[in-house]
C-alpha cells in the first residue's frame, strides 16, 4: 500500500486539542495504515514527550519562506501559515498527505479515505466553503438605493497582498476554500505553484491567511486541477452548526438526508458567553437532535 500521512501543527496553546485529534485518528482500526505527522509550531518539552510516542514524527516547523521578523515576532504559530505548504520538504518518505487542523477532528474514517482518493494524479483535494444552510457568503455595505459596496475579504485580501484587479476579482465570489483540511500528493505540481503564490502574497500582505488566499488563487485564478470534496469533509461549525443523531450517537449535517459528518472543524471557533470552545472544555452549545429535541453538546472530540 502506498505510504500516506495525516499532517497537522500545534503549539502549546492548542495542545489539548492536537492529542484529541490524535485520538479521534486512531480510534478507527483503518489508522493503522496512516502515519500521523506533527509540525512543532511551540510546544513544551512536556507537550512533546507525551506525544512522541502517540505519533511516527514530530518535526518544528520553520519559516520556509522568510518573512519579515517585526511581523512575526512572539507568534511561532503563524509558521502553520506557510509550512503547510511545503509538507514534503519536512515529510518526504511519504507519497500522499492530508493535513487536518488540530482544532478539527475525525468523525467518520470515509472522509479520510475520500481525501486520500480525490488527491490522485497530482490534483488537490479540497472542500469549499459553501452549501446548504449557508446564509451569508460576502458581506454588502449598502451605500444609496441600489448602490452596494462589496465587502468580500478575498478581494480585500487579495489587492493587499498585490495581486492584480483581475485575479482579486477571481476570488472575490468564488466559494472559500478553507485549507484546515486538504490532501496532495508528493509529486503534484499544485506544490510548487501554491508556494510561489503564497511568497508573493508574503511580501506584500500580511501573514495570517495567506496560505489560505494563496490556494484560492491557485484554483480559481491558476486553475490547479481540484477535486472538491462534499461538505462534510470539513465540517465548520462555525458557519453552519450540525445536528446530533441520539439514535445512532453522531453527528449529522443539519438537513435531509442528514449524511454523517467525515471532519468536524472548529474554526473561528464556538463561543458561548466570550468563552470559546476551543480553549475552553466546559463550553457547551444547545444542538438539535435529529428526533427533534434540544441537547447540550460540546463539539470537541470525546467531550
Amino acid at each position: 500500500m502506498e505510504s500516506r500521512a495525516i499532517v497537522t501543527l500545534a503549539d502549546s496553546n492548542y495542545f489539548d486539542l492536537l492529542l484529541e485529534l490524535i485520538d479521534s485518528i486512531k480510534n478507527y482500526k483503518e489508522s493503522r495504515n496512516v502515519s500521523i505527522c506533527v509540525l512543532d509550531a511551540g510546544l513544551s518539552n512536556d507537550q512533546f514527550s507525551i506525544i512522541k510516542n502517540k505519533v511516527f514524527s514530530i518535526k518544528k516547523a520553520k519559516w520556509d519562506i522568510e518573512v519579515s521578523s517585526h511581523k512575526v515576532k512572539g507568534k511561532e504559530w503563524l509558521k502553520s501559515q506557510v509550512s503547510r505548504a511545503f509538507l514534503p520538504d519536512y515529510f518526504p518518505e511519504f507519497e500522499k498527505y492530508l493535513w487536518i487542523d488540530c482544532d478539527a477532528w475525525v468523525n467518520s474514517w470515509d472522509a479520510v479515505e475520500l481525501y486520500f482518493e480525490a488527491c490522485k494524479n497530482g490534483k488537490l483535494g479540497i472542500t469549499q466553503t459553501i452549501g446548504p444552510g449557508y446564509k451569508v457568503l460576502t458581506r454588502v455595505q449598502w451605500v444609496i438605493g441600489k448602490l452596494a459596496l462589496i465587502k468580500s475579504q478575498n478581494y480585500k485580501h487579495a489587492k493587499k497582498s498585490g495581486f492584480s484587479e483581475n485575479t482579486a476579482r477571481k476570488i472575490a465570489f468564488a466559494p472559500h476554500l478553507n485549507i484546515g483540511v486538504f490532501s496532495l500528493e508528493k509529486n503534484s505540481k499544485c506544490w510548487k505553484l501554491w508556494q510561489e503564490i503564497l511568497s508573493k502574497a508574503l511580501s506584500s500582505g500580511g501573514i495570517f491567511g495567506s496560505e489560505g488566499l494563496a490556494m484560492n488563487i491557485a484554483v480559481y485564478d491558476k486553475n490547479a486541477d481540484t477535486e472538491f470534496l462534499p461538505l462534510t469533509c470539513n465540517w465548520i461549525a462555525s458557519n453552519v452548526l450540525p445536528k446530533y443523531d441520539e439514535s445512532n450517537q453522531t453527528y449529522v449535517e443539519p438537513y435531509l438526508p442528514h449524511n454523517k459528518i467525515g471532519i468536524m472543524h472548529l474554526a473561528a471557533g464556538i463561543w458561548k458567553d466570550n468563552k470559546d470552545m476551543r480553549i475552553d472544555k466546559s463550553v457547551k452549545i444547545s444542538i438539535q437532535t435529529v428526533q427533534g429535541s434540544l441537547v447540550e453538546k460540546s463539539l470537541r472530540y470525546g467531550h
